[in-house]
């Protein structure tokens, strides 16, 4: 038997297409994987080349897979509160939220950006999962007089330290007053698009959401590929080096269904985003609730891990987790791992006991080049306090 070790992607109608599916393919995309259903571009060739473009320039990324669950109506801020354990009673209109999406279990079935458009109208732009089916599933149980639905929107994700310099010249210089995990409504050569300061690498980035994506992807593409072409604009995929190094999770692998706040080391200390105080009564919040009395029996760590580089997460190299053992007992799994150019060493993070999680514990990971030692270290690897995605404010908020 022949194990074919890249048997490639099948490219047929059934997936779903992005709005920059055909433009973003024209750079080369070497490698597709699929995302709430629709293809989705994970590098172009060399990851550790984009990282370091990333780092250095300014990318765009096609993102148009973060489909948008769009909450509007009369009872849409009371579903969308009882939706996530964040209180949004603290979410001003054009601010950005990342919330979790909770299960009665407390589990996470979600980690959106929520983007609060207007008193009564939520964007939430997913991660991985069907949330459209589980938000109207809960809306239609519950009674409430609202609209749930998947508009035609597609983000794409500008991104590095000279994103400012390409957003300046897509839409002035009023773009550099918004803040970090702020949203504006903006016109651009005819498009209607939301522009948020977000982003999934712990840099200074933007996302442009844009309206009527299906008929204006290809002229949304063409637009800011002009306007970055003086300073070095690069087409990459999703940065995970720069992820992993940030400290920013990823749906399905750090964290699911069947994994709760607190385990992946939200709600204790970081109470703005499980909010057990609040009036709302959010789904989870009973669980969550008792859990955080009795406690968690496992913990999502940073690690660093010996031995010959892992890869760059989205390359093919990780192709699952990696056991994660004390001594020759099995006790956890990386989730996600990545060699960081920077450092110069492998980095990752690793469900483990409760008892493994102390700085300094020693642990066995086995890679794809067999067992390595590992030792548990702080999270995020750099920039801890998001100084990089925040240097444009002077009140920075958090996330």
């Amino acid at each position: 038997m022949t194990v074919i070790s890249d048997p490639g992607i099948l490219l047929y109608p059934r997936i779903r297409k992005s709005p920059y599916f055909y433009a973003s393919r024209k750079h080369g995309v070497a490698l597709y994987s699929v995302y709430n259903h629709t293809y989705h571009p994970r590098h172009y060739g060399d990851p550790v080349e984009e990282y370091w473009h990333l780092l250095n320039h300014v990318t765009m990324w096609d993102v148009g897979v973060e489909k948008q669950v769009e909450i509007t109506g009369p009872d849409a801020f009371d579903f969308t509160n009882m939706l996530v354990p964040r209180d949004l009673s603290k979410c001003k209109i054009g601010q950005c939220k990342y919330v979790f999406v909770t299960n009665a279990d407390g589990g996470i079935i979600n980690d959106p950006v929520l983007l609060r458009l207007g008193e009564n109208h939520f964007w939430l732009s997913l991660a991985d999962s069907d949330v459209l089916l589980w938000a109207q599933g809960l809306a239609h149980n519950a009674g409430m007089d609202v609209q749930i639905t998947e508009p035609d929107v597609g983000p794409v994700q500008i991104q590095g330290p000279k994103s400012k310099d390409v957003m300046v010249d897509l839409f002035g210089d009023s773009i550099l007053e918004v803040p970090y995990y702020y949203a504006v409504e903006r016109e651009l050569n005819g498009m209607d698009v939301v522009v948020s300061r977000t982003g999934y690498t712990a840099e200074l980035g933007y996302e442009i959401y844009l309206r009527n994506a299906s008929r204006d992807g290809a002229k949304l593409w063409d637009t800011v590929l002009e306007a970055g072409e003086p300073h070095q604009l690069r087409v990459i995929g999703p940065c995970h080096i720069r992820r992993i190094e940030g400290g920013i999770l990823a749906l399905g692998d750090d964290m699911w269904y069947d994994t709760n706040p607190f385990e992946v080391g939200y709600g204790f200390e970081s109470t703005w985003m499980v909010d057990l105080d609040q009036e709302a009564d959010f789904v989870g919040k009973d669980a969550l609730r008792r859990i955080k009395e009795q406690g968690i029996s496992r913990k999502l760590v940073g690690v660093e891990i010996g031995g010959p580089s892992v890869g760059s997460y989205n390359d093919g190299a990780m192709i699952d987790v990696f056991p994660t053992y004390d001594g020759d007992r099995r006790i956890g799994q990386v989730t996600s791992a990545c060699y960081s150019p920077r450092l110069e060493r492998n980095i990752g993070y690793a469900m483990v006991p409760i008892a493994h999680e102390q700085l300094g514990t020693e642990l066995v990971v086995e890679t794809q080049h067999g067992r390595q030692g590992a030792v548990v270290v702080e999270k995020p690897f750099i920039d801890p306090e998001k100084n990089k995605p925040k240097q444009l404010d002077q009140n920075p908020v958090s996330a």
